[in-house]
C-alpha cells in the first residue's frame, strides 16, 4: 500500500522525486520506495521531512502511517510540475479566493518560509516550456487590451500607497482586486496576445501581493505568491516580469538570511534579463542584488576573504556602468522605481558588508535625502542601514543618532518590517545595555513603539 499524501505534499511542493531525495540527503530509489510504501521510514527522516515540508511531525506522521487525510491543498504551493495555462490560472484564483477567506487566511499568513522549494521552481521556470497559446475560451467575459491596462494602472496606484504608507494599508485591497477583478478576467475568453498581456499584468499584480505578504514579515505566503507569480509570468512568457519577480524573492532570500537561495536567485534573474537583452536599470539590479547575496554568503569583512571581496566590488563597478547607460523606451513599469537612489541604497548595504562601513554610511545617507518625499519606508530603511554601518564602525554615539530618527517612521508605517528593523538594531546594542545612551534609545523605542 502506498503513501499518496506524501506524494500529494511533495507534489504541492513542485518537487521531484530526486529534488526531494536530495533536500532529505537520500537516494532517489530510496524516496521512491516511501512513497510506495515498501520500505520504513526512520524517525531522524520523519524529523527532515517536517523541516523540508514546513509542517507539524504530527502530519507527516499521517503521511507515513495513513489515517485521516491531510488536507494538503490549502498549502497553495505552486505545483511546477503542471506549466499548463489551465492549471495556473486555476491555481492562482484558488489562492486569492482563499486569501479573502476569514476561515483560512490567518492560515495562509502562517504558512512557513521552504527553502527547499526554490530550486524546483528556478529549474521549471528556467528550462520549463511555455505555454503553447495564451488564448482561452472560457466562461467569462470577454477580455481586451483596455481590460489589461487597468489592472497595471491598479498595480501602479498600489505600488505607489505601499511605499507611502507600508503593507499593512494596501495589502487587503491589492488582494481583493485579485479576486474580485483579476480572478474573473482569467476565466473569460480572450486571444493569444491579449492572454499573454494578460498573464503578465496579473503576475505582476500578484507579486505586489507578494511583497506585502513579506512586508507584513508572512514569509511563506509572500513566497507562495512569488511563486504562483512566476508561474503567470511563464504563461505569458514574460522574461522580463520574471525577472521582477525574482527581484523581490531575493530581497525576502536576503532578509531571511537565506544567503544560497539568494545567490541562485540572483543567478536565475541575471540569466533571465540577459537572455531576452533586458534595458539597462533591470540588468544593473540583478547585477547589484547579485552583488549583495554574494557579501551575504562569503561574509569577506569577517572571513578577510579578500578573493570574494573583489569579485563583489568588480560587479558593482559593472552594474554602475550598465546602470549608467540610462532608460530606454523598453523599460517596464514597474522599473521606475529602480532609480539611482535605489541604486545607490543597495550598494551601501554591499560596502557594508565587504566591511567598507563609512562608505556604506555615505550611501545610506544620500538614499534618505533623495527617499524621504515620496519613499518614507525606503527613507526609513535605509536610517536603519547607515545605524549598522556606524555601529560595525564602532560610532555608537552617531548609529544611535540615526536609529532615533528612523522611529516615528516605524510608528507611522503600516510595515512590520520597518519595526523589526529598528528592534533588531536595538538587540545589536547589547555589549552597550549599560550605557546611559542606549538605556535612553530603549525607552524611547519602547515607549514609541507601544504608544
Amino acid at each position: 500500500m502506498g503513501r499518496p499524501e506524501l506524494a500529494r505534499a511533495r507534489r504541492r511542493l513542485g518537487m521531484s522525486q530526486d529534488a526531494m531525495a536530495e533536500a532529505l540527503w537520500v537516494s532517489p530509489t530510496t524516496w521512491g520506495r516511501w512513497e510506495r510504501g515498501r520500505q520504513e521510514i526512520r524517525p531522524v527522516y520523519r524529523a527532515r521531512m517536517a523541516e523540508v515540508f514546513g509542517v507539524d511531525p504530527v502530519e507527516v506522521e499521517r503521511w507515513v502511517e495513513g489515517g485521516e487525510p491531510v488536507d494538503t491543498e490549502a498549502w497553495l504551493c505552486p505545483d511546477f510540475s503542471d506549466l499548463s495555462l489551465a492549471a495556473t490560472v486555476e491555481a492562482a484564483r484558488r489562492l486569492w479566493r482563499y486569501d479573502v477567506d476569514p476561515e483560512r487566511r490567518h492560515l495562509l499568513a502562517a504558512m512557513p518560509f521552504v527553502p527547499a522549494a526554490l530550486g524546483s521552481w528556478l529549474s521549471a521556470w528556467s528550462y520549463g516550456a511555455p505555454v503553447a497559446s495564451a488564448a482561452s475560451q472560457g466562461s467569462g467575459p470577454v477580455v481586451g487590451l483596455s481590460d489589461v491596462k487597468r489592472i497595471v494602472e491598479a498595480r501602479q496606484a498600489f505600488g505607489q500607497m505601499d511605499h507611502q504608507f507600508g503593507a499593512g494599508l494596501v495589502r487587503p485591497a491589492v488582494v481583493d482586486y485579485l479576486n474580485t477583478t483579476v480572478a474573473p478576467l482569467l476565466r473569460g475568453r480572450y486571444n493569444d496576445r491579449v492572454g499573454a498581456e494578460l498573464m503578465t499584468a496579473a503576475a505582476a499584480m500578484t507579486e505586489m501581493a507578494g511583497w506585502t505578504a513579506f512586508d507584513l514579515d508572512h514569509h511563506g505566503q509572500a513566497q507562495y505568491y512569488f511563486g504562483q507569480a512566476l508561474k503567470l509570468a511563464k504563461s505569458g512568457d514574460d522574461a522580463l516580469t520574471g525577472a521582477l519577480v525574482l527581484e523581490s524573492m531575493t530581497h525576502q532570500a536576503l532578509h531571511l538570511n537565506q544567503s544560497a537561495q539568494a545567490v541562485w536567485l540572483t543567478r536565475a534573474a541575471v540569466e533571465t534579463a540577459r537572455r531576452v537583452q533586458a534595458p539597462p536599470r533591470v540588468i544593473a539590479m540583478s547585477l547589484v542584488d547579485g552583488a549583495w547575496a554574494a557579501a551575504l554568503h562569503t561574509r569577506p569583512a569577517e572571513t578577510g576573504d579578500t578573493h570574494s571581496a573583489k569579485r563583489i566590488e568588480l560587479q558593482l563597478v559593472q552594474a554602475e556602468r550598465v546602470f549608467a547607460q540610462g532608460t530606454t523606451d523598453r523599460d517596464p513599469d514597474w522599473a521606475a522605481w529602480n532609480d539611482e537612489p535605489e541604486l545607490i541604497a543597495r550598494m551601501g548595504m554591499c560596502w557594508n558588508l565587504l566591511g567598507q562601513h563609512k562608505r556604506a554610511t555615505d550611501c545610506a545617507e544620500l538614499a534618505v535625502r533623495e527617499f524621504t518625499q515620496d519613499r518614507p519606508r525606503s527613507a526609513q530603511l535605509n536610517l536603519v542601514n547607515a545605524a549598522e554601518a556606524y555601529l560595525d564602525m564602532g560610532e555608537v554615539e552617531q548609529a544611535i543618532d540615526s536609529a532615533r530618527k528612523a522611529i516615528p517612521g516605524a510608528r507611522s508605517l503600516t510595515s512590520v518590517r520597518a519595526v523589526e528593523r529598528v528592534r533588531k538594531f536595538s538587540d545589536r546594542l547589547e555589549p552597550y545595555a549599560t550605557t546611559v545612551q542606549v538605556k535612553e534609545f530603549r525607552a524611547h523605542l519602547a515607549d514609541q513603539l507601544a504608544s
